[in-house]
């Protein structure tokens, strides 16, 4: 299943020295490869350390595992 995520910048974390994201706007790519926007089902104040992460977010989220979920950012 491929998603379409738009990212803000977030905070630095003290995790791991780095910088988080925010994910701003998602959308689902179904059958039919039209969006459809899937912003809600996530939230959006949660600072995401990498897009591996935002990956396995949306796997447990639709009930998928990892690789079957493909990214890609806006741009």
């Amino acid at each position: 299943m491929l998603f379409e995520f738009t990212r803000r910048s977030g905070a630095p974390s003290l995790f791991n020295d780095g910088r988080t994201f925010h994910v701003d706007h998602i959308s689902r790519f179904g059958d039919d490869r039209r969006p459809i926007d899937v912003s809600h089902l996530i939230d959006s104040s949660y600072g995401y350390h990498s897009s591996r992460e935002l990956r396995w977010h949306l796997a447990e989220r639709f009930g998928l595992t990892p690789n079957a979920v493909a990214l890609r950012e806006a741009h």
